[in-house]
């Protein structure tokens, strides 16, 4: 039977792709957590199941969230679009209420028309969730790592030998109300950490309140650690280990200023471990730009579904897998707009080896904090320091209040404090990033670029347009 024959008889409502070749996709997302891993090399993170995973599979240095806010990035995961194009603007729930445009073919829907059995357990965060089509929607508590576990391998086994899409929405690291829920849960070891001990990271102060939150947090990274190892488990248990791609990554950085809702690195810049059952080298180290528009044509290209009638804006890693600088994979892109519909902070940029340029399109604003950040101890801390308090090494001030352009260069200046936009040095680099950013808002249909008309000098056009024009120039 060909591969067209098995399309059109999954279609007509028999797994029948699922069943002549078994390749399930299990996605495994975490909330809030930064690159605090042993993977990576946090020494005081005790990660040892993402650990084993990263030794077994691909741990990929250079990943990318392309928005540092929940419900946005998540509907980049499962759309391939960056949420400029797909609808999903900002937070899912409550009065919010964003959600994808009527055309958006989500994920997991692509893959039910493949054959594939589909289940979420655990958090999902984007709208509507009719258009998902799951066979089980299980939007549990994402703390409870053994009740996820248990659930995840009911679905497994009932699916039998059709093939299967899982997505595993853990809560953890995410703050919660107070603190970071850290309290006994069935089938979990506590580890809790000593704040006096724990690594502060360079962008947030060195504070007794600050050292507090890490240490809940590391705590909290902790636990969902260990759910990734029932998961494992579960798939070993149930056969499965061997038939399934395995992706785990997180929505965007820790929940701290500086990084959840920042474009910075340390909001952007995040774990992601693949797994395959067909590496033949194994505790490889990708070092090319990958971001989360590249996740679902990954999960596609595995499952050899077809995908949708549009463009997406991301391709997969599996070509490149086992490589350790595969070419074209030298630059990624961003594109923010809200976390909350009360945080409007729109932010298109560009992130090369090097550089990062930031174009922050309503610079008179004030930057907006997410109701968890602005009511944590660190936050507050920083508020109670008073003149001149600082997040880290940049000023409150710089921090609440941005330029319309950033430009840092990473390698001079890893924590991007300072903005080389004004420097008559690093001009070129600016110029051309700002056009490689205009590009990308143009090819990938940005609402938000009649603003950069409106804002515009010489006729309307923006600095951007000009940009390409000399750039155009430059070229012939």
């Amino acid at each position: 039977m060909t591969r067209r024959q098995l399309f059109q008889t999954a279609a007509a409502g028999l797994p029948a792709l699922a069943q002549a070749r078994q390749r399930n996709v299990l996605l495994l997302i975490a909330d809030d957590l930064g690159l605090h891993t042993g993977a990576y090399g946090d020494s005081t993170a005790v990660t040892p199941n993402l650990d084993a995973l990263a030794r077994d599979g691909v741990r990929f240095s250079n990943a990318f969230c392309t928005t540092a806010s929940c419900s946005a990035s998540r509907s980049v995961i499962l759309s391939g679009l960056h949420n400029h194009s797909n609808g999903q603007y900002g937070h899912a729930h409550s009065t919010h209420n964003f959600g994808y445009l009527p055309f958006v073919r989500p994920l997991p829907a692509l893959l039910k028309d493949a054959g594939y059995k589909t289940g979420v357990i655990g958090k999902l965060h984007v709208n509507p969730i009719q258009r998902f089509r799951w066979d089980l929607d299980a939007q549990i508590g994402g703390r409870d790592v053994s009740e996820m576990a248990g659930r995840a391998k009911a679905f497994i086994q009932e699916a039998g030998a059709q093939s299967w899409y899982l997505h595993m929405g853990f809560t953890d690291p995410h703050r919660a109300a107070r603190g970071f829920a850290n309290r006994d849960y069935p089938g979990v070891k506590r580890t809790p950490f000593d704040p006096a001990r724990v690594a502060v990271p360079p962008f947030l102060p060195d504070t007794p309140g600050v050292r507090e939150e890490v240490a809940e947090y590391y705590e909290a990274a902790n636990r969902l650690d260990q759910g990734i190892g029932m998961m494992m488990n579960v798939l070993r248990e149930t056969g499965q280990l061997d038939n399934t791609l395995v992706i785990f990554i997180s929505d965007n950085g820790m929940p701290f200023a500086n990084a959840k809702t920042n474009l910075y690195d340390a909001g952007s810049r995040l774990p992601m471990i693949v797994r395959s059952p067909n590496q033949s080298r194994r505790g490889v180290v990708n070092h090319g730009l990958t971001s989360w528009v590249d996740i679902a044509p990954t999960a596609l290209d595995w499952a050899g579904a077809k995908p949708p009638a549009y463009p997406l804006h991301g391709k997969s890693v599996l070509p490149t897998l086992e490589e350790d600088n595969p070419a074209g994979r030298e630059e990624v892109y961003f594109s923010h707009t809200y976390h909350e519909i009360t945080m409007y902070y729109p932010t298109r940029g560009v992130r090369t080896r090097r550089y990062k340029y930031l174009r922050n399109l309503f610079p008179e604003l004030e930057f907006p904090h997410a109701s968890d950040l602005w009511a944590s101890r660190t936050w507050q801390g920083i508020l109670e320091a008073g003149d001149g308090a600082a997040v880290g090494q940049r000023p409150v001030k710089a921090y609440l209040h941005r330029a319309a352009e950033e430009l840092y260069d990473i390698e001079a200046d890893p924590n991007e404090v300072r903005n080389l936009a004004a420097d008559s040095a690093h001009a070129a680099t600016l110029l051309s990033l700002r056009a490689k950013v205009a590009a990308f808002r143009r090819d990938t249909k940005d609402p938000w670029t009649i603003n950069d008309v409106y804002k515009g000098e010489d006729g309307g056009d923006s600095n951007e347009e000009r940009s390409l024009r000399l750039l155009r120039r430059k070229k012939r």
